[in-house]
């Protein structure tokens, strides 16, 4: 018998116009640069899951907060950065629905940063998060936590260890 956990809150991936550019050119103005995994387990922000060995991927620059703005009309100012993330160089349908309804990248014991975003794009908060052994209950309970504050519209994820953006939770 198999068990689902169910997330309490939907994680989005990079939206597809924005990796069709990304794999052209980042967010930074760079080309992109596919290369070959060897190794596997890069965290794709295209399709939520760890790369494969043998898959064509590129890390790119990708400013998350600067294009949500541009579809919000927000104006985060300083707030706006960029940094690394693994993408496949090709299309690749973005998540696959079956494959699982966990949050993404859940390790336990990984640290994450929630930080929290109001509709003029500016942070509002943010938490510590040492992802626990039930990851699903501890990503929902610091959602919730967010979202408890109704100037909260978004939340980021980011790893600790290098700043990549993993996935955006919106109100």
């Amino acid at each position: 018998m198999t068990t689902t956990t169910r997330t309490a809150y939907t994680a989005l991936p990079i939206a597809p116009a924005a990796l069709a550019e990304l794999r052209r050119t980042d967010d930074a103005g760079r080309d992109c640069v596919p290369y070959t995994v060897t190794e596997g387990g890069e965290p794709l922000r295209c399709c939520l899951r760890g790369a494969r060995v043998g898959e064509r991927i590129a890390l790119v620059a990708y400013a998350p907060l600067r294009r949500w703005a541009a579809e919000s009309g927000a104006e985060p100012g300083a707030y706006d950065e960029q940094g690394p993330v693994f993408v496949h160089a090709e299309e690749c349908g973005g998540p696959d629905p079956a494959a699982s309804t966990a949050y993404p990248f859940g390790r336990a014991g990984a640290l994450r940063t929630l930080r929290r975003y109001d509709a003029r794009g500016r942070i509002v908060g943010g938490r510590l998060l040492e992802i626990p052994e039930a990851a699903t209950e501890g990503f929902d309970e610091a959602f919730a936590e967010a979202f408890a504050d109704p100037a909260v519209v978004l939340v980021h994820v980011r790893a600790v260890e290098y700043g990549c953006f993993h996935f955006e939770v919106r109100r």
